[in-house]
């Protein structure tokens, strides 16, 4: 059974055997799980093989579990103890995962045996990965996972028969080429989502933060510190959905309408990459969402920028050993090859400027979007009002005065800041 660690100490570490004076012997196993997707298994089972080459002076008993990223919170949280020593897992579940307790901080108390051992510090791996990556494993000032990908986002494909790259580059631009040129074909996208609409938002300098009690800060319905009204932006997204060009697709649509071929323009993340081609053809375009104008003032369209993060299990026997394996499966060179053989895009820095990962279209197109991508920390009420705001703007529901859009966006805020009951 496996040992409640209270606290790391370094006293912790060199029990672990990761220390100068290590107290696991070489020929006894370190016995490891380890949880990823399906369709990492192969990529996992050879870089752990790797991990073993490694440290050639270690026995290991490293044994592979099928979990997706989606679920793996839902699994490890019913059972901490028994769930996996290093484990994947979506960005949006690191809260829950650490207010229960399910997660390693990745600290000073553990930085001797990356140190040691992998030649590494923290402010080195934190430096190896893009900045919203990082953001992405932090709560407070702590580091709790090591960021394995960067590339859950959302950014803009077109057909380039119909669209110049001058015509991309503005929501004006785009719906024009796509009223003149684009014989009754639209540019899509979902408004009726919190995580799309918020694009607009987050662009022009909005925030959202999520509390310890589960609650969402939201200042959607003021003026952001960028001197952009919310008033401005709405009315900056009614007039795109307002456009004979544009269409409002409902959420979980997307590929269907793309495989229609009723689209010549959609937002759209990585996963609809094949869809596209074939809708598009293989010469299609990805490129960074379009600018708009708010007010009169030009904003580009932010999005929300996602990662898939590894950590380790805070109930780890070998706490230490799982801190490296979990490191040594998201260094450069593992992110590399998990994008040759898994097309996942890297959040690591040299992995992320390869030429193979800048030849892969939708990959290199979400990696420059997450410039302009921020990390959606938000609480559970946020979700239906924020939809439903985006509904009532694709529906054209909202009157195009200061007044009504004002109350519109009050009563969003007011339901998405709303305290748990």
């Amino acid at each position: 059974m496996k040992k409640q660690l209270m606290a790391l100490t370094l006293a912790a570490a060199m029990a672990a055997g990761l220390m100068t004076a290590p107290a696991v012997k070489a020929d006894d196993p370190i016995k490891l799980t380890v949880w990823g997707s399906e369709n990492d298994q192969e990529y996992l089972a050879e870089r752990i093989e790797a991990f073993k080459a490694a440290y050639p002076d270690q026995q290991f008993d490293i044994q592979i579990g099928v979990e997706s990223e989606s679920t793996a919170k839902d699994t490890v949280l019913t059972d901490i103890e028994a769930a996996a020593d290093v484990f994947a897992f979506a960005d949006d579940q690191l809260a829950d995962l650490v207010d229960a307790g399910a997660l390693l901080a990745i600290n000073e108390e553990i930085e001797p045996a990356l140190e040691n051992y992998a030649g590494k510090k923290i402010e080195d791996i934190k430096a190896a990965n893009v900045p919203v990556s990082i953001e992405d494993a932090t709560i407070g000032d702590t580091l709790y996972a090591f960021p394995t990908s960067a590339d859950n986002g959302y950014f803009l494909y077109y057909d380039p028969e119909v669209f110049t790259e001058e015509d991309v580059k503005t929501w004006d631009g785009l719906l024009a080429a796509a009223e003149e040129k684009g014989a009754g074909k639209k540019v899509g996208m979902t408004l009726a989502s919190g995580w799309y609409n918020a694009g607009f938002f987050y662009g022009a300098g909005f925030t959202t933060s999520r509390n310890e009690d589960g609650t969402t800060n939201c200042d959607f319905n003021g003026t952001s510190a960028d001197g952009i009204s919310g008033v401005d932006v709405t009315k900056a997204m009614m007039k795109i959905a307002a456009s004979p060009a544009f269409m409002a697709i409902a959420d979980g649509d997307i590929s269907n309408q793309i495989a229609s071929g009723n689209l010549c323009a959609v937002v759209s993340g990585t996963w609809d990459s094949a869809a596209v081609a074939e809708a598009f053809g293989e010469d299609y375009v990805a490129t960074v969402l379009p600018t708009y104008m708010a007010g009169d003032k030009e904003v580009q369209m932010g999005s929300v920028g996602g990662c898939k993060l590894m950590g380790v299990n805070a109930h780890c026997e070998f706490a230490g050993w799982g801190v490296l394996l979990a490191e040594f499966l998201t260094n450069e060179e593992s992110q590399t090859i998990h994008f040759e053989q898994c097309k996942i895009g890297p959040s690591n820095l040299v992995a992320q400027n390869s030429e193979a990962v800048a030849a892969d279209k939708a990959i290199s197109a979400v990696l420059q979007q997450s410039q302009f991508a921020v990390i959606q920390k938000v609480g559970g009420k946020y979700w239906d009002p924020s939809a439903t705001f985006g509904e009532k703007i694709a529906q054209g529901q909202i009157a195009d005065d200061d007044a009504s859009v004002q109350a519109a966006l009050d009563e969003a805020v007011a339901g998405i800041t709303a305290p748990i009951e």
